[in-house]
């Protein structure tokens, strides 16, 4: 009988970590599908923006978001509570930081810096999830995120490797992101993505409109011309409106280092997607690049437990349970 209901328990065990690992396997693709759309921003908003300042561009991206979730989840705007404002008030600060800091200093720096330099949660997340949660990364995350580094470095990075204020700037940017992820992992344990999306978005829209008349001053004529309308709807819709949905929702269900690695992913698929529809040209750099970055992703992943044994790997998991 002993016999019999351990063999229960392991196959409920069994069953349980199967549930866990599909479910983190939908919210990994989630975050996939969100550095997908980041990535093809690079092509649709190329130019498009030229003529609108920062600022009131990030207003105008943050507003139409707000706007869209507002819309399309419009009951849930009634159940808010005050500690739901709160959180969603932080994140919507924390956002709003690291893309004014993002923006701000591109004016500064080149763009393959400004894109390097800006991953550099990539490798911050980790440690700073380890300080505040007290959740210590194994080797193979804290390896894996240098690694992607190391990716993204080869992708972004032209040659000229001195520091300005742009780049300081931008390093700061990069730190602003990691505690933004940081803090979605610790308040969507307790309240709703979808809520907590709504009210940073609208957190950050709200800010965006004060500060843009104080940095960029006067509303910019050209703000209405159909270049900028469409740069704008995607910017709103899809790399504002959809991607922070998918990004809150999907990492209540991984870790942040998991999240940060597979977000890294935006630069591959801004490479990937200006040789499709730009036509620009193709480097062993690039190639190096994009292979750094999935291995460092394959490595925090699966720790390269496929190429060991998991007879043994199995029996650890029913015992952790």
């Amino acid at each position: 009988m002993k016999r019999r209901g351990g063999e229960e328990a392991a196959e409920v065990c069994r069953n349980r970590n199967k549930k866990k690992k599909n479910v983190t396997g939908f919210a990994n693709a989630g975050m996939v599908l969100t550095a997908l759309i980041w990535g093809f921003a690079f092509v649709v908003v190329k130019d498009s923006v030229d003529l609108i300042p920062p600022v009131y561009m990030l207003a105008f991206r943050f507003t139409i978001a707000f706007a869209g979730l507002a819309v399309v989840f419009c009951r849930k705007l009634f159940k808010i509570s005050r500690s739901d404002l709160f959180c969603g008030g932080i994140l919507g600060i924390l956002l709003f930081i690291s893309y004014f800091l993002q923006t701000v200093a591109i004016q500064y720096t080149t763009a393959g810096k400004n894109a390097f330099l800006t991953t550099i949660y990539v490798v911050i997340v980790p440690f700073i999830h380890w300080f505040i949660n007290k959740k210590k990364p194994d080797g193979y995350c804290i390896a894996a995120a240098f690694l992607a580094v190391a990716g993204i470095g080869l992708l972004s990075l032209q040659g000229d490797l001195s520091m300005n204020i742009g780049d300081i700037l931008t390093i700061m940017c990069g730190f602003g992101f990691a505690f933004h992820m940081i803090y979605i992992d610790r308040y969507t344990e307790k309240h709703d993505p979808v809520v907590l999306t709504i009210l940073q978005i609208g957190t950050a829209a709200l800010i965006s409109w004060i500060m843009a008349p104080l940095y960029d001053g006067a509303f910019p004529e050209a703000a209405f011309s159909m270049k900028i309308v469409t740069g704008m709807l995607y910017l709103g819709l899809g790399s504002t409106m959809i991607a922070f949905l998918l990004q809150n929702v999907c990492q209540k269900y991984t870790t942040p280092t998991s999240a940060s690695l597979f977000l890294s992913l935006e630069s591959v698929f801004g490479v990937l997607c200006s040789l499709i529809f730009l036509k620009e040209y193709l480097t062993v750099r690039m190639v190096i690049g994009c292979v750094l970055i999935f291995a460092a992703i394959i490595l925090a992943e699966t720790k390269f437990s496929f190429l060991k044994g998991n007879g043994k790997d199995k029996e650890m998991e029913i015992q952790e349970e």
